[in-house]
């Protein structure tokens, strides 16, 4: 075959450019100190590679979501020893008010200081993060907790008979007497609330002077007047009777006394998981039908009834829970993707069904109708109160609180906020509840008193005892501070448990990225001793291929004409 020149020029070329690309890429493996620097330099070690990086993301990820709940838990743990420290204080305080020694001034004077740790605890209790509430579930955005006046009595039998509500505010403890105008009946006689012969005094300082006070029936309450003090007092039964005493008789051992002192009202939310769902209904009928749902759903479900089912086919047309089989249709995203084509028989029971929707049941009943019209659709809200972030492919942590299950105080269902036509109806005895005391316990005084671990409602009956010179008070609600106390601490355990969560979920994930790092090192890093000498000779390679060019390029025919 015949060689000419240009075929000699291209080989020559392709020869430097092959072995200069291959001294470039060592050069490049020299640079960057890693063999894959492109997916065509090992395909299959490039994609071990990037999954081990997709691993150190996630690492890196949940390492950042610890940080966040150290912080979260940090500031939780240390505010609840703060508020111990106070307890303590209280604690202190009422021990010495306790004390048969001390005159009505000294615990007065004392009274003064509760109040001041009793407003310092509702700012602990009002704690925040980054701008956010650490104790008011998801309403991070609102303070857990607002002050108010609440109602406690000497008289169990009235607290039973009667509920009550509280408009306007008051620095001082409001204490009420109810007395007979004729002055007839003796001390423990009965009288309704309604009787044109009771009266009503009130003091704002303890018992030292009165105030007349007047009550006004309207509506079946009876609603008590106590113009000079700020407050007003609304009882809602009018026919509850009260227990009287001689009109100049301030010992409280007779007769139906009230004390108008501070507590805090919880104002987040309630739940600690997804079990507890608000149920709305849209479309006509749905007011004469019962629902609710039971299980765990996201926030956004909605259902929608399609019809019936009749022969296998759809019928678009009113369904009779019960007996029919309903077709209808689900979504989970607040309506943007729908699940359709679900059908439920009935399940033998007389105007009920139940539809399975994914993670629980939608139950609809009769209440005063039977039948549900097609597009008629009811709303899931999971009314859930914690904060989770995920610290491991399987693990969370939560990392706030439902402040009412630590600091307690009166708490009002989201459910009893409305009346039916939407408008928010009055925080009273009978639609709210006092935390950790169903029975309302916190609100009784003397005999009938029993400790709570409540601390507002400890706190709040501090108050009120140390202000109206009450000993027996202030006995019982020291009691009640050594409960609180031991159930702050346990709360503070509670936290410091989850820190300890977090510590030991950070080794891991340290431990976890050295373990990546080390992987991909494996792959993608070059052997420096197999790349220098590689190197080497790839230099040796490409002068001998420059030299051996150039002296072959130089010879010609011409040379020797």
């Amino acid at each position: 075959m015949r060689i000419t020149q240009q075929m000699l020029y291209d080989s020559y070329i392709s020869n430097m450019n092959s072995s200069l690309s291959k001294l470039m890429e060592l050069n490049n493996e020299s640079s960057t100190m890693k063999r894959i620097n492109k997916p065509s330099d090992d395909p299959t070690g490039m994609v071990r590679v990037l999954n081990h990086r997709d691993t150190l993301t996630a690492i890196g990820q949940y390492q950042e979501n610890i940080d966040t709940a150290q912080g979260w838990l940090n500031a939780s743990d240390e505010n609840l020893i703060q508020v111990s420290n106070i307890i303590t204080q209280a604690k202190t305080l009422a021990e010495q008010a306790a004390t048969g020694t001390l005159t009505s001034d000294n615990r007065e004077q004392i009274s003064y200081q509760v109040r001041s740790l009793f407003e310092q605890l509702v700012g602990l209790a009002n704690l925040e993060y980054d701008g956010k509430s650490v104790y008011a579930g998801q309403k991070t955005d609102s303070p857990a907790f607002q002050e108010i006046l609440w109602m406690t009595t000497n008289d169990a039998d009235f607290a039973g008979d009667t509920g009550f509500y509280i408009d306007g505010d008051s620095d001082t403890t409001i204490l009420v007497q109810f007395y007979d105008t004729t002055g007839t009946q003796g001390a423990g006689a009965l009288m309704n609330l309604s009787d044109a012969n009771l009266g009503v005094r009130y003091s704002m300082d303890g018992g030292e002077t009165f105030h007349q006070g007047s009550l006004t029936l309207a509506g079946g309450q009876a609603v008590v007047n106590l113009p000079e003090s700020g407050a007003r007092l609304t009882l809602t039964n009018a026919a509850a009777q009260v227990k009287l005493t001689p009109r100049d008789d301030v010992s409280v051992a007779d007769g139906t006394w009230l004390w108008l002192r501070p507590t805090a009202q919880y104002m987040g939310d309630d739940s600690s998981d997804n079990s507890d769902v608000d149920v709305t209904s849209l479309g006509q009928g749905t007011d004469q039908l019962l629902s609710w749902a039971t299980g765990n759903f996201g926030p956004n479900v909605s259902v929608r009834v399609d019809g019936y089912l009749s022969n296998g086919s759809l019928v678009r047309n009113a369904a009779t829970i019960g007996s029919q089989t309903i077709v209808y249709s689900y979504s989970t995203d607040g309506g943007v993707n729908w699940i359709t084509g679900n059908v439920q028989a009935p399940n033998g029971v007389a105007s009920n069904v139940s539809l399975s929707i994914g993670g629980g049941l939608l139950n609809i009943a009769s209440n005063g109708g039977n039948v549900i019209q097609p597009g008629s659709q009811f709303f899931l809200h999971a009314r859930s109160s914690s904060i989770e972030v995920a610290i491991s492919s399987t693990e969370k942590v939560r990392i706030n609180e439902v402040g009412m299950d630590i600091f307690g105080g009166v708490y009002q269902d989201p459910e009893s906020v409305a009346d039916a036509d939407g408008n928010r109806v009055h925080l009273t005895s009978q639609n709210a509840a006092v935390v950790f005391a169903e029975d309302g316990s916190s609100m009784i005084s003397g005999s009938n008193a029993s400790p709570t671990k409540n601390l507002f409602e400890a706190m709040g009956n501090l108050i009120a005892f140390l202000e109206t010179n009450n000993q027996s008070g202030i006995q019982n609600a020291l009691a009640s501070l050594t409960q609180a106390q031991e159930h702050i601490l346990n709360a503070a355990a509670s936290v410091g448990g989850r820190e300890n969560r977090l510590e030991v979920a950070s080794t891991i994930l340290d431990g976890l990225e050295y373990n990546e790092n080390e992987r991909i090192s494996s792959i993608e890093d070059a052997d420096m001793a197999d790349l220098l000498t590689a190197l080497s000779q790839q230099e040796i390679i490409y002068k001998a291929v420059l030299q051996s060019s150039s002296t072959i390029m130089q010879m010609s025919l011409l040379n020797y004409l």
